[in-house]
C-alpha cells in the first residue's frame, strides 16, 4: 500500500485547483427525500457554488487549500485534515482507494498498540468500498460532503454489518437489522465505514475497557488511558487511524476523551444532533457529536450531523447550514467568565498550570476575562439522579438476568436508580429546570465560560478509575468528571480544544462553553484559540 498512496505525489503538489469549489459542491447537494441527511443547502443561482474562503465548510478556501495540498505529501494522508481530505476526493486529486489504503497502512501499524477500532472489515472489503466510492465519483453522480473519508462508528451506534456490542458481553454476538439515525446520516453523507470504535461497557465511564474487546490505550503514552466513552474514536483520530470520528456525550464522553488525545470533542446543545432510537427522549442530558483533529473539520462534520429528525421528538427546528462557511470573529470587548476549577471543584496542579498559561490566550484575542463562575449548586444532583433513574430504566432488565456479565459499576448505578424515589426524581428535574434557569441568566452577562476538560491529566490505564484528584477522594466512579458533567446538566454547547501539555507530555485541553442553542459561536471561539496555540498540530511519536 505505501508505493500506491506515495506514487501520488505529483499529483498532490498540484491539487490545489478546484479544492474547495469541489468540497462546496458536496456540501451544496441536497439529499434525496429520506435520505435522513440535513446536510445540504440549495447551491447558488445557476447551480455553481460561490469560489472563496466561504465556499467550503470551516472557511478553506481555494488559497488555503492549495498551499495544503501542496505541503503536505502523500505519506502523510492519514494526517491530513478532514477538510483538506474531502477537497481531494472531490477534485479527484486523489482517490478514495488511495485514502483508504493510507488508513488500512496506518491502523496496521498503530492500532495493535491501541485497541482503539474493533470490529474491523477485512482490508480488501475496506479497498472494495473505496472502488464503489470511485466509481461513483468517475460516474459524474452529485457527491455528498464526505464522501470517501473513512470512518467507523462509535459501538453505542447501531449500524448494520457490524458487531452492536456495546462493550458487554451480553451483546458480544449482536448483529443489528437497522441503522441508527445518526449513522444513517452518516452514511448518506458518503463516509465508509470500516469498523467500530472501542467504548466502555454501555458508555458507562470515561475510560474505555470492556470483556469483549479490552482496553484502549493512550498514543501519547500507550500505560495511559484514552478517556471515554469515546475514547476509541479520540485515539483512532489522534494516531491517525481515522480522519473523522463520532461520539456520544453524556457525562464527558465527547469532551474527555478529546481532551486526554490532543484532539477536539464537541457536546453539541441537547437536540440540535438527532439520537433516534431513543426510549427517553426527554429524559437526561446525552447527545451524539462530532471528533476531529480541528476545529473547521468540526464545523464540517455538524453541517452534515445537525439538523431535526422526525423519529427523534426531543430534535428541535434547526438549519445545518450556519456551520458552513469561514469561522472568523472578531472577539474585541467579548466578556467571558474564567473558572478552570468552576468555582472550587479539586484540580490536579499539572491541569491548573497549563490552563493558567493559555489565560492571556483570551486576552490576545481581546476577550474581556473576568474571574467568575456560573451558580451550578444543584448540577451535582440533579445530573446523578436523573442518570442513574435512567440508568435503571434501560439497563435494569439486563441487571435482572445478566448480573454476572454486567462490571460492578454498571450494577451500582442501577441499584442507585432502581432506588430513586418519584418525588426524589421530581426534586431533580425541579432542580435542573432551575439551573439551566440561573445559566441563562449568567450567560446574558459571559457569552463563554472557559474551564478545565478533565481535572486530571490521562491516567493509569489499568485501573478502573481515578479515586482522588489533588488529595480529594471521588466518591463513585465518575465523581472525577464534574467539570464536565456539571456542564452537561445546563445543557450548552461545550468543546475541548487542545491547550498544552504536562511536564510529562500528556495533552490537556481547555473546555469553552457557550450559550443555549449557539453552536457555531464556540466553534468559532474554539477555532481562534487553536489558531493562536497550534497545540493540536503535535502528533504523537506512536
Amino acid at each position: 500500500m505505501t508505493n500506491e498512496v506515495m506514487g501520488r505525489r505529483d499529483l498532490l503538489a498540484l491539487a490545489g485547483v478546484g479544492l474547495a469549489a469541489g468540497v462546496m459542491a458536496g456540501c451544496g447537494q441536497r439529499a434525496e427525500p429520506g435520505a435522513g441527511s440535513a446536510a445540504s443547502a440549495s447551491p447558488t443561482a445557476g447551480g455553481a457554488p460561490r469560489a472563496g474562503a466561504d465556499s467550503a465548510p470551516g472557511g478553506v478556501g481555494v488559497a488555503s487549500a492549495a498551499s495544503a495540498a501542496a505541503a503536505k505529501p502523500s505519506g502523510d494522508l492519514f494526517f491530513m485534515t478532514a477538510t483538506q481530505l474531502a477537497g481531494l476526493l472531490r477534485s479527484r486529486a486523489v482517490s478514495a482507494r488511495e485514502v483508504m489504503a493510507a488508513h488500512l497502512e496506518r491502523i496496521a501499524h498503530v492500532n495493535p498498540k491501541l485497541n482503539a477500532i474493533v470490529a474491523k472489515l477485512d482490508d480488501e472489503r475496506c479497498l472494495a468500498l473505496a472502488d464503489e466510492a470511485d466509481k461513483r465519483a468517475a460516474s459524474g453522480a452529485p457527491l455528498p460532503p464526505l464522501h470517501g473519508l473513512p470512518t467507523a462508528f462509535k459501538d453505542l451506534q447501531s449500524a448494520v454489518g457490524f458487531p452492536y456490542t456495546r462493550g458487554s458481553l451480553i451483546y458480544k454476538d449482536a448483529m443489528p437489522t437497522e441503522d441508527s439515525a445518526f449513522v444513517e446520516r452518516m452514511r448518506a453523507a458518503g463516509v465508509i465505514a470500516i469498523g467500530k470504535t472501542n467504548v466502555p461497557e454501555f458508555g458507562l465511564g470515561s475510560h474505555t475497557f470492556n470483556k469483549v474487546y479490552g482496553t484502549t490505550v493512550n498514543p501519547y503514552d500507550t500505560t495511559k488511558s484514552a478517556g471515554g466513552s469515546s475514547g476509541g474514536a479520540a485515539a483512532s483520530l489522534a494516531s491517525g487511524m481515522l480522519p473523522i470520528a463520532d461520539g456520544s456525550d453524556n457525562g464527558g464522553s465527547l469532551r474527555n476523551p478529546g481532551n486526554f488525545n490532543n484532539v477536539v470533542g464537541f457536546r453539541p446543545t441537547f437536540g440540535l444532533v438527532p439520537s433516534a432510537p431513543n426510549a427517553l427522549p426527554f429524559l437526561g442530558v446525552s447527545v451524539s457529536g462530532p471528533l476531529a483533529r480541528a476545529v473547521d473539520d468540526v464545523a464540517l462534520l455538524m453541517s452534515v450531523m445537525a439538523g431535526p429528525d422526525p423519529r427523534d421528538p426531543s430534535c428541535y427546528p434547526s438549519d445545518p447550514t450556519v456551520f458552513r462557511g469561514s469561522l472568523e470573529r472578531d472577539f474585541r470587548g467579548v466578556r467571558v467568565a474564567w473558572c478552570p476549577d468552576l468555582g472550587g471543584l479539586p484540580l490536579d496542579p499539572r491541569v491548573r498550570d497549563v490552563l493558567a498559561a493559555q489565560r492571556a490566550t483570551f486576552d490576545s484575542l481581546g476577550c474581556v476575562v473576568e474571574d467568575v463562575a456560573p451558580d451550578l449548586k444543584d448540577a451535582e444532583y440533579a445530573f446523578i439522579t436523573i442518570r442513574s433513574f435512567r440508568s435503571a430504566a434501560t439497563y435494569g432488565p439486563l441487571l435482572d438476568q445478566h448480573r454476572d456479565l454486567l462490571k460492578q459499576d454498571a450494577i451500582e448505578e442501577i441499584e442507585a436508580g432502581r432506588a430513586v424515589t418519584n418525588a426524589e426524581l421530581a426534586r431533580a428535574m425541579l432542580m435542573h429546570a432551575q439551573l439551566m434557569e440561573r445559566m441563562r441568566k449568567f450567560q446574558e452577562t459571559y457569552a463563554f465560560t472557559l474551564c478545565a476538560v478533565n481535572q486530571l491529566p490521562p491516567f493509569d490505564a489499568k485501573i478502573d478509575w481515578p479515586h482522588e484528584i489533588a488529595g480529594v477522594p471521588m466518591e463513585h466512579y465518575i465523581a472525577w468528571q464534574k467539570t464536565c458533567y456539571w456542564i452537561s446538566a445546563t445543557q450548552r454547547p461545550a468543546i475541548s480544544v487542545p491547550a498544552g501539555f504536562t511536564p510529562e507530555g500528556l495533552p490537556v485541553g481547555i473546555q469553552i462553553v457557550g450559550r443555549h442553542r449557539e453552536d457555531r459561536s464556540v466553534l468559532e471561539l474554539g477555532r481562534a484559540f487553536e489558531q493562536a496555540t497550534k497545540f493540536g498540530e503535535r502528533r504523537p511519536s506512536i
